[in-house]
C-alpha cells in the first residue's frame, strides 16, 4: 500500500512538472544550433567535443558547447552570421565560416579525423575531472588520481563517490555490499571477488562507472547498484603506450606496461603487469562472559597479528578489427595467476571473574594459496546508421581455480585444511537499439549465465584424520536466461525510458559428501522507470523506479567452516533464498562555472534481506585449547563458548537516505570533489534455532539505525608544477542488532611531478597517514536457553600505513588523453544498450 502511494504522489509530481513544461517559461529571441560529432573513420560518436560560435574574424566566444555521449550538441544564440569551430583533443579541428542563422539549425554530423602531429607532440590540451557527476551516474577517471598510483583496484574503488572498501577488501555502495560488480559491462567471474580486485592493479582502469539505480538492460542482480570497472584501451593511431614501475613499504613492487599499435582498420591492445605486496595487518578481541545472574564468570583476550604476501601476475591481449566503416569485432583473452602466504598467529589470555590471569594459549594459521584465471571474451557491433541503430553481440568463456591449504597447530592441538575450488563460466548476449525518431527509441535484448562451481573443503587432524563434520565437497550450479525490453522517448522537456527485465533461474547447491541436494528454481519480473527534466541547460531533475534481486553466492552458500579461530567461527548457509530490492530515487543537478552539484533522495525495500547472525553452538573450548562439547560426566566449567556466525533469510529490510555531491574548482589549479551520505536503516526479523539441548530458540533481530558517511579529495598544483592530492573519509558509527560498528577514519595523501618533458611522472602516496584505518565494534550476545551472555570488544585491521613510489613513463600519448569513443563504445561490455534518450 505504501509503494502505491509512492508512486501516485511522483506521478502527481510528474504531471506538475508536465503542466508548467506545457506552458513553458516565456519566449526570447535566441535559436538553437544542434548537430552530431562523430570520429571520421569508426563513425562513432565524441563525447566532450568543443563547439564554440564567435562573429566572423574574431576570436571572442559568444555562445559554445560540450557534446553529451551521444556526440550532440544544443547551442543557443542570437540570429545572426557566425563562425563555428568544433574541436577535440588530438583530432583536427572543423570550422564553418560565414554560416547565417536566422531559425533553428541542424548542422547534420561533423566528421573529425585524428591528428597525428598532435598525437607525438605529448601536448597536454585538456584535463578531464577526476570525478564526473551525470544525472544517473558518476564516473571516476582513474588516470587523474594520484591515491593509486602502484595500488590496486579495491584502492580505486576506495576512491569512488558512494563507494566505500572495508579492512578485509569487501565492497559497498551507499552503506550496503548488496551490489553488482561489472568489468567491462559484464559480472566478474572471480570466485572470490574481494581478493580479484585486490589481484588486479590499479593502472590496468582506465574509470569506474557508479549506476545506483540500473535500467532494465542490466542484470537484475544488484539490489543497491552497479558499479562497472573500464579497462583501459588505447585509441591513438600507430605505436603508444604506458610503462609503470613501483615500490612500496611495508615490501611492496611492481610493475606494468600498457602497449596498443592501431592501424586504420586493426588495434592491438595488450596489459601485462607483475606485483609483489606485503599486507601486514592485526586485530583483537576482548571478551567478558557473565552469568545467568549477570556476575562476571571470566574473560578471554584474544590477540591476532597478520602479515600476508601476495606474487601475481596480469595479462590482457586483444584485437579490435574495423571488419567495415560501420562494423567492429573484438576478441580478448585475460590471464591472472596468484600465489600467496599467510601467518596468522592469535594469542588467547584467560582471566577468572576478578581479571587475575589463570593461562595462556594461541592459535597458528600458516597457509599458502594459489589462483589462477582465464578469460575469453567476444564482442561484436554492427552500427546501422549514424544515429544509433546497433546490434552487438558478446560471448564470455573462463575458468577459474582457487586453492588453498593452512596448517593450524596450537597449544595442544594440530589440523590441516584444504580448499580446493574450480568455476566454470560461459556468458552469451545479444543487444539491439532502434531509433525510432528525434529523441526516442526502443531496445532489447537476451543474456545467458551458465555456471559451474565445484568446492572440496577438508580438515584432518594431526594424525591425517578427517573431520567428517567439518569436511564437506560443495557443487553449485547455476544457469540464468534473461530476456528485456525498454523505450524510451522525449516531449519537450521530459525524458522518459521505461523498461521491463525477466530472468529464469535455476540453482542447483549439492552437499555431495551427505548426499544432500538442493534445487530452486524461480522467475522474475522486474519493471524500471526512469523520467527526467530539464529545467535549464544547466540544471535536471530525475526520479525513477526498479526492482532489483540479489542471489547469495561465494562464502554466503558454501556451509565450509573457516577455521582460523577456534572459538569465533563462520560457516555459510546452503538453503539461502534470493532478496528482492525495490528501489526509488529522486535526484537533481544543477551547474555553474565552477561548480557541479547533485542531491538524491532515496528508498529501498528489501524482502528476504541477508544478515548476519551469532548464536552459541553449544561447544566449548577448553584450558587446553581444544574443542568439545559438555555433557554431565565433562560440564567443562571453566570453558569458553564457540560462537558460530552464519547468514540467514532475516526479514525485511528498509533503507532511506540522502545523498550529495559536489565538484568545486575554485582555482584553475585546484580542484574539490566531495560525497556526503546519510541514510536511516531498519530492519524487522528474528532468527529461530534448536541449541544443544534440544530447545527451540527465537532471537529477535529487530534493529534501527541511523549512520552516515563522508568523503572530500582535494587536489592542488604547487609550485614547480607538482601536483599534491589529500583526501580524507569518515564512517560514522552505526548500531546493529547484536552490537554497533564504530566511527572509522582515514587519510591519504600524494605528490607527483612530470619529469623528462612531460613524458613521464614520478609519484609518492601515502595510504592511512595516521594508520587509523581500524574497524572496531560492539557485540552483545545472549544464550536464551541458559540465560549467559558475553560482550566482546573487536577491533580488525586487514592493513597498515602503506607508502609507495611510482615511475610512469610515456610514449606517443599525451598525458591526459581521454579515450575517444571510437569503436566499439561498450567495448566488451556485456550489459551495453543505447542511452537515456534526450
Amino acid at each position: 500500500m505504501k509503494q502505491i502511494k509512492f508512486a501516485v504522489l511522483l506521478v502527481v509530481l510528474f504531471t506538475s512538472f508536465y503542466n508548467y513544461a506545457q506552458q513553458g517559461p516565456p519566449a526570447n529571441n535566441k535559436v538553437k544550433v544542434t548537430g552530431k560529432v562523430f570520429e571520421k573513420i569508426s563513425k562513432q560518436p565524441l563525447e566532450y567535443a568543443t563547439i564554440s560560435i564567435t562573429a566572423p574574424n574574431d576570436t571572442k566566444v559568444i555562445a559554445g558547447g560540450i557534446t553529451n555521449p551521444k556526440g550532440e550538441f544544443d547551442v543557443a544564440v542570437a540570429p545572426g552570421t557566425y563562425d563555428i569551430k568544433v574541436e577535440f583533443i588530438s583530432f583536427k579541428s572543423t570550422e564553418i565560416k560565414g554560416r547565417t542563422i536566422q531559425g533553428d539549425t541542424n548542422l547534420g554530423v561533423v566528421n573529425l579525423s585524428e591528428d597525428a602531429a598532435q598525437l607525438n607532440e605529448v601536448v597536454v590540451r585538456a584535463e578531464k575531472s577526476t570525478v564526473e557527476i551525470k544525472l544517473d551516474k558518476k564516473v571516476y577517471n582513474v588516470g587523474q588520481d594520484m591515491m593509486v598510483k602502484g595500488g590496486t583496484v579495491s584502492d580505486v574503488l576506495d576512491n569512488v563517490p558512494s563507494v566505500s572498501v572495508d579492512t578485509e577488501g569487501n565492497v559497498s555502495l551507499r552503506g550496503s555490499d548488496n551490489i553488482r560488480i561489472l568489468i567491462d559491462g559484464r559480472p566478474s567471474n572471480a570466485i572470490n571477488v574481494a581478493e580479484a580486485l585486490r589481484q588486479l592493479p590499479a593502472d590496468a582502469i582506465d574509470k569506474v562507472e557508479v549506476i545506483t539505480n540500473p535500467s532494465a538492460r542490466y542484470d537484475a542482480e544488484g539490489g543497491s547498484g552497479l558499479i562497472n570497472i573500464i579497462l583501459k584501451k588505447g585509441k591513438n593511431q600507430g605505436v603508444n603506450g604506458t610503462f609503470i614501475a613501483s615500490t612500496g613499504i611495508p615490501e611492496t613492487y611492481g610493475a606494468s606496461a600498457n602497449l596498443n599499435y592501431k592501424t586504420e582498420k586493426v588495434n592491438y591492445f595488450t596489459t601485462a603487469g607483475y606485483n609483489y605486496r606485503t599486507n601486514e595487518g592485526g586485530g583483537l578481541t576482548n571478551t567478558e562472559y557473565f552469568k545467568a545472574d549477570k556476575s562476571t564468570k571470566g574473560y578471554l583476550d584474544e590477540d591476532r597479528d597478520t602479515k600476508r604476501t601476495n606474487e601475481g601476475f596480469n595479462g590482457r591481449a586483444g584485437i579490435e578489427w574495423t571488419i567495415a566503416p560501420n562494423t567492429f569485432w573484438t576478441n580478448a583473452i585475460n590471464y591472472q595467476k596468484s600465489t600467496g602466504d599467510t601467518r596468522d598467529l592469535i594469542n588467547y589470555n584467560n582471566f577468572d571473574a576478578a581479571h587475575t590471569f589463570t593461562g595462556t594459549s594461541f592459535r597458528l594459521n600458516n597457509g599458502d594459496t594459489d589462483s589462477e584465471n582465464v578469460e575469453y571474451t567476444s564482442n561484436l557491433i554492427k552500427n546501422f546508421n549514424d544515429k544509433g541503430h546497433k546490434l552487438t553481440a558478446d560471448l564470455s568463456v573462463s575458468r577459474n581455480t582457487d586453492d588453498s591449504n593452512s596448517i593450524i597447530s596450537g597449544s595442544q592441538n594440530f589440523n590441516n585444511t584444504l580448499n580446493d575450488q574450480v568455476q566454470k563460466q560461459i556468458q552469451l548476449q545479444a543487444d539491439y537499439v532502434l531509433p525510432l525518431g528525434e529523441g526516442s527509441q526502443f531496445e532489447a535484448g537476451y543474456k545467458g549465465s551458465f555456471g559451474d562451481l565445484n568446492n572440496e573443503y577438508l580438515i584432518t587432524d594431526n594424525k591425517g584424520v578427517k573431520d567428517d563434520k567439518l569436511s564437506n565437497t560443495l557443487e553449485y550450479k547455476e544457469n540464468i536466461n534473461a530476456i528485456y525490453t525498454q523505450y524510451g522517448f522525449k516531449v519537450n522537456k521530459f525524458s522518459y525510458l521505461f523498461g521491463l527485465r525477466w530472468e529464469d533461474t535455476n540453482i542447483q547447491v549439492n552437499l555431495l559428501d551427505n548426499n544432500d541436494f538442493n534445487t530452486k528454481k524461480y522467475n522474475n519480473l522486474f519493471p524500471s522507470a526512469f523520467i527526467s527534466y530539464e529545467i535549464s541547460e544547466q540544471s535536471s531533475f530525475s526520479a525513477s523506479y526498479s526492482k532489483r534481486l540479489s542471489r547469495p553466492r561465494g562464502r554466503f552458500m558454501n556451509p565450509a567452516t573457516n577455521y582460523s579461530s577456534n572459538v569465533n567461527i563462520f560457516q555459510g548457509n546452503p538453503d539461502l533464498d534470493p532478496s528482492l530490492t525495490d528501489k526509488y530515487d529522486i535526484g537533481y543537478i544543477k551547474r555553474w562555472d565552477k561548480v557541479t552539484f547533485n542531491t538524491s533522495a532515496y528508498f529501498e525495500n528489501t524482502k528476504d534481506v541477508f544478515s548476519f547472525v551469532r548464536t552459541p553452538t553449544g561447544s566449548v573450548v577448553d584450558s587446553e585449547g581444544n574443542v568439545v562439547t559438555p555433557t554431565p560426566e565433562n560440564p567443562v566449567e571453566d570453558g569458553i563458548p564457540v560462537i558460530l556466525s552464519r547468514p540467514i533469510n532475516l526479514g525485511r529490510e528498509q533503507k532511506f537516505g540522502f545523498e550529495f555531491t559536489l565538484n568545486y574548482t575554485p582555482l584553475k589549479k585546484w580542484r574539490i570533489n566531495s560525497n556526503f551520505n546519510i541514510y536511516n536503516v531498519k530492519t524487522t526479523g528474528s532468527n529461530t534455532y534448536t541449541d544443544n539441548k534440544g530447545n527451540v530458540v527465537v532471537q529477535d533481530l529487530d534493529n534501527q539505525a541511523t549512520t552516515w558517511f563522508a568523503r572530500i579529495n582535494s587536489k592542488l598544483t604547487l609550485p614547480y608544477k607538482i601536483d599534491w592530492q589529500l583526501s580524507g573519509v569518515y564512517n560514522g558509527e552505526q548500531k546493529t542488532a547484536q552490537g554497533k560498528n564504530l566511527g572509522q577514519f582515514a587519510m591519504n595523501t600524494a605528490f607527483s611531478k612530470d619529469v623528462l618533458k612531460d613524458k613521464a611522472t614520478i609519484a609518492f602516496n601515502i595510504s592511512d597517514i595516521f594508520n587509523s584505518r581500524i574497524m572496531r565494534s560492539y557485540t552483545y550476545l545472549q544464550n536464551d536457553t541458559t540465560l549467559e551472555s558475553q560482550t566482546s570488544y573487536g577491533e580488525m585491521q586487514f592493513r597498515k600505513r602503506q607508502f609507495n613510489l611510482s615511475f610512469t613513463y610515456r610514449f606517443n600519448k599525451p598525458k591526459n588523453d581521454r579515450e575517444k569513443n571510437g569503436a566499439p563504445k561498450n567495448e566488451g561490455g556485456g550489459d551495453g544498450g543505447g542511452e537515456f534518450p534526450g
